[in-house]
């Protein structure tokens, strides 16, 4: 049995409490749908060392290889879509870190015992990049990048959408405050609620009234191989 905590002080310091792996599982297992959909994207706030992701992770691969084994080409560009579809925020450096690297490897492995000769290190670093973009160290309480002492910053957490088409992955940046409190309050009556700077990332939609999230930063489309050319 994994250990559920690191230490003593940590818990003190930051409450610290590891999910067990059984509750991980059980908890995915009332979302089983979701987590077999290659593109259904998930955020966990507090995601630690990735206990959730790596078993989400763990559950759309082993749909891409049930999907795309025979074919390498395409296994590739829905395992590379798979991992693109998982985002983190941890307060903790070390910890986000970790989570990167946790899912990196649970991704390599599947990735190279499926593809084996044609898997290619120029997809394994589209791959890294894409997680250092996904998982991120800040504040889901305030929405805000964190620094090294865990104190807020003036940045706002903003996560990429990826989006597949055919062979190219689209990116579109959002800042995540904008997102879920377009969430929250969805028709344009209640823009009010919002500060003064989020209002340059809204629009109306025009038939149905609703407040929609605008990104702040657009990319072309590029080869999925190739994203990290693109930041």
């Amino acid at each position: 049995m994994k250990s559920q905590t690191k230490s003593k002080a940590r818990i003190r310091d930051h409450g610290e409490v590891f999910t067990a792996e059984r509750e991980v599982k059980a908890m995915c297992d009332l979302v089983k749908d979701e987590c077999d959909r290659i593109d259904s994207r998930f955020l966990e706030p507090a995601c630690g060392n990735g206990n959730f992701l790596a078993e989400i992770l763990t559950r759309k691969l082993s749909k891409v290889k049930k999907l795309y084994k025979s074919n390498p080409y395409d296994y590739e560009r829905y395992a590379v879509l798979a991992a693109a579809s998982i985002y983190g925020v941890e307060l903790l450096a070390d910890n986000a870190e970790e989570c990167r690297k946790r899912l990196f490897t649970l991704w390599d492995k599947e990735y190279t015992a499926v593809c084996k000769k044609e898997a290619n290190d120029e997809t394994r670093e589209a791959v890294r990049y894409i997680l250092s973009k996904n998982i991120l160290c800040g504040n889901a309480l305030t929405l805000m990048c964190v620094d090294e002492k865990q104190n807020d910053t003036d940045k706002p957490i903003i996560f990429p959408e990826w989006s597949l088409l055919g062979a190219k992955l689209k990116r579109r940046d959002f800042r995540l405050d904008v997102m879920l409190k377009v969430g929250d309050n969805p028709k344009a009556g209640q823009a009010s609620m919002f500060k003064d700077e989020v209002y340059d990332y809204l629009s109306v939609n025009p038939v149905t009234g609703e407040l929609m999230a605008d990104p702040i930063c657009e990319y072309p489309p590029i080869f999925f191989r190739k994203v990290q050319e693109n930041g």
